[in-house]
């Protein structure tokens, strides 16, 4: 109840008017009919006082060396990973004067790429031009951070 009533949801706008630290939930569900979840992660993204863009990823949840694989002579998965994942997570350097934005990011065990199938449902070795593997992840909309105006300000100009 509190982070609906104080929180902003993906895609939307948080004013920055003081130097109170911000905090995300993120939360991802493993789908039914794909991969377990190997890791969480949420990504800040910036332009600092020189106009210098900058990236930051920080995994919040789950484990890249969680020991997932792909046995590449039938493509079953090996390996542990989650079929949730969950975090909340504080930003220690969020500053409330530069503009930024945050978004969550879900990644998956590692599994066959379709090329992969292919070739071995056909009884031939997979192409050496692709990657047998690959790991599919989604992602959130993103929060935006908004520096030094008030909530009023904002209304008027939108």
């Amino acid at each position: 109840a509190k982070s609906y009533s104080n929180g902003v949801a993906m895609g939307g706008n948080l004013i920055a008017e003081d130097a109170q630290p911000i905090s995300f939930i993120a939360w991802a569900t493993k789908d039914p009919n794909s991969a377990p979840l190997q890791r969480l992660q949420i990504i800040k993204g910036w332009v600092d006082a020189s106009g210098q863009s900058h990236e930051q990823v920080v995994d919040v949840a789950g484990d890249a060396d969680n020991g997932a694989g792909v046995d590449p002579n039938n493509c079953q998965r090996v390996g542990r990973g989650e079929a949730q994942l969950c975090a909340v997570w504080q930003d220690p350097d969020f500053d409330p004067a530069v503009p930024a934005f945050y978004y969550a990011r879900v990644i998956e065990n590692p599994t066959c790429r379709w090329s992969t199938w292919d070739a071995l449902r056909a009884g031939v070795e997979p192409r050496d031009d692709l990657p047998r593997t690959l790991q599919e992840r989604s992602w959130s909309s993103p929060i935006w951070i908004i520096p030094g105006l008030k909530k009023n300000n904002l209304k008027k100009k939108q």
